[in-house]
């Protein structure tokens, strides 16, 4: 138990530090970034996150209403359904859209203040393995440069803290939060 307290002050000093750039890109591009609460554009993306990410949002949905859990494990089976298909289809999960599982119907996150780093960072420029990449809601401009946020230091520090917490095997598995849901 107090090795899983010492991953999460470290997980929440990580969600600290990329929220704090994320707040300086968007002072930087405030007319581009267009998110905004109702927008769930990156509630329809498809991911998988990390294992100390997927332990922290398993624990947050444990703490919802019931109902709520409910709804969401039923979104979940449907969410994981569509992932399946995804993968069996090999199709490009860039352009693939899947409903989140945590996505109440005020399209709001059910789990928003332990939501991993993909959703925190979804409306910025961002590179991932090297390829930019925006929102599609967005106001960027296709042939402008702008400053981005490079996701790999971000994504070996949840891969340090999974197989810390779990192990290499385990740690560095992925998973959709909808398997997350359904454990």
């Amino acid at each position: 138990m107090d090795q899983y307290i010492l991953y999460d002050n470290e997980l929440k000093d990580l969600f600290q530090s990329i929220d704090a750039a994320v707040l300086q890109i968007c002072s930087q591009y405030p007319d581009e970034i267009r998110c905004k609460k109702g927008c769930s554009d990156c509630c329809h993306a498809v991911f998988d996150i990390s294992y100390i990410e997927a332990v922290v949002i398993y624990n947050a949905f444990k703490g919802l209403e019931r109902k709520d859990r409910r709804c969401a494990a039923k979104a979940a089976g449907k969410a994981l359904a569509a992932w399946n298909r995804i993968a069996k289809d090999r199709t490009d999960i860039s352009t693939a859209r899947i409903r989140c599982p945590l996505l109440t119907d005020k399209d709001e996150c059910a789990c928003y203040a332990v939501r991993p780093v993909n959703c925190r960072t979804y409306g910025l420029p961002t590179v991932i393995a090297g390829k930019a990449h925006v929102c599609g809601s967005s106001g960027f401009i296709k042939g402008i440069t702008y400053s981005a946020l490079n996701l790999a230091p971000m994504q070996e520090k949840l891969l340090k803290l999974s197989t810390g917490l779990a192990g290499t095997e385990l740690g560095r598995q992925r998973w959709p939060i909808a398997a997350i849901l359904l454990k």
